[in-house]
């Protein structure tokens, strides 16, 4: 037992020394003469106006206060308004970061999303039980970090890579039986709901057909509790947040993937036809769901499911992110390990290397000023749906095979 204590303490010795590292390279290097974190920004400073002095993060006077924070300016009506546009209970979150300096705290947010983006991989091997060798586990966590989405995530300051990382947690705790723990975390994911919106429902219709009411009752418990907190500090806030969220299509460009092919690349389709398409994947992800309840957690069927909603999670949301898309690393690296397992650890090396390529490449021919375009949304969502649609005909046709014999 001690051994294991020395271990653990060990380990947690390096990572810590690695993260302090890690956030005063960053503030040396880049946050110290570049402020950005764009995306982190409005939540910090509605958080620091808040706990400093009581001004409501969802009010005129705190966006008006981020907009200058920002660009030194208030915002045209057709620009990023950058507002709060989070649950309150974010604010709980950033409590500790309201009295530092903004130079610090981006350099803090970024190596916390580095650092999670890296552990959201490794609790994703450990959940698919893929133990690499020593040298692919470098190139992935290498590229886990510097792929398109993942970089984004890190230079906008997008909770997505948090959030990546509690997903991934939450699945591994529930496969490991730590009920309480998964819990919490999948209850931590609504601090941004547009990622984990069908995640919810789907793990809690498990939780209920396999009786996991310990995982049941601490994720309302939780939730129930950051919740009753935010009305105990702002009564109004739900009312603001929903207020913003409806606000929030008005000055975005950019909607789903099946929006950017029916509305944007083929405008002839419109939106009937991206209507049909989210209907068509929300019934398949609904018959889906019929058997989760009796999946095992440990089962290639239940990652299936739980892959397959992550997928369509991002093709039907009305307001896509690309940074938004670490989640499906989830359903990626179950794909990469039957790669890994029939064609041999090189193919993945390819993968990285064609995949990292790509990406960035669309980005960079396309980009507009700041601005990415629509196609950088495609390649991951729709490489991801074909796979799983491969997969469930060869399923479906082997047990036609094996019925018929």
């Amino acid at each position: 037992m001690n051994h294991k204590i020395r271990q653990r303490f060990g380990m947690f010795l390096i990572l810590g020394i690695a993260f302090v590292s890690t956030v005063i390279l960053l503030h040396s290097v880049f946050t110290s003469r570049f402020l950005g974190a764009n995306d982190f920004f409005p939540r910090w400073k509605g958080a620091q106006l808040f706990i400093t002095e009581g001004i409501d993060p969802y009010s005129d006077t705190a966006t008006e206060a981020i907009q200058y924070g920002i660009q030194g300016r208030p915002s045209r009506p057709d620009e990023d308004q950058f507002l709060f546009v989070y649950p309150f209970y974010t604010i709980f979150l950033l409590i500790p970061f309201v009295w530092l300096p903004y130079d610090w705290v981006q350099a803090i947010w970024m190596a916390a999303l580095i650092f999670g983006l890296a552990g959201g991989l490794f609790l994703t091997l450990q959940l698919i039980e893929w133990r690499m060798k020593p040298w692919l586990l470098a190139i992935t966590f290498l590229w886990g970090i510097l792929f398109y989405h993942s970089a984004r995530t890190v230079l906008l300051g997008q909770f997505a890579g948090l959030v990546f990382l509690w997903i991934a947690g939450c699945l591994l705790a529930l496969r490991q039986g730590r009920d309480f723990g998964a819990g919490v975390l999948l209850a931590l994911t609504t601090v941004k709901p547009q990622m984990s919106f069908l995640l919810i429902p789907a793990l809690l219709l498990w939780g209920v057909g396999q009786r996991r009411w310990r995982f049941v009752g601490s994720f309302t418990a939780v939730l129930g509790g950051l919740v009753l907190l935010s009305f105990l500090f702002l009564p109004s806030w739900l009312t603001s947040f929903i207020t913003q969220i409806t606000a929030y299509p008005g000055y975005t460009a950019i909607g789903s993937p099946l929006w950017v092919i029916t509305s944007y690349y083929f405008p002839w389709l419109g939106k009937p036809v991206e209507i049909v398409l989210s209907l068509v994947l929300l019934g398949w992800l609904l018959v889906e769901w019929r058997q989760l309840p009796r999946q095992s957690a440990t089962s290639e069927a239940f990652l299936f499911t739980i892959g397959l909603t992550l997928v369509v999670t991002n093709l039907v949301v009305l307001r896509t992110a690309t940074t938004n898309y670490v989640e499906m690393y989830v359903p990626l690296f179950w794909l990469l390990q039957r790669w890994a397992r029939r064609f041999g650890e090189g193919v993945i090396v390819v993968f990285y290397v064609v995949s990292g390529v790509l990406v960035w490449w669309l980005f960079l021919v396309t980009v507009q000023g700041d601005f990415e375009q629509p196609i950088v949304s495609l390649p991951l969502p729709f490489f991801l749906l074909g796979w799983m649609v491969w997969r469930k005909l060869a399923v479906s046709r082997m047990r036609l095979l094996q019925s018929g014999t």
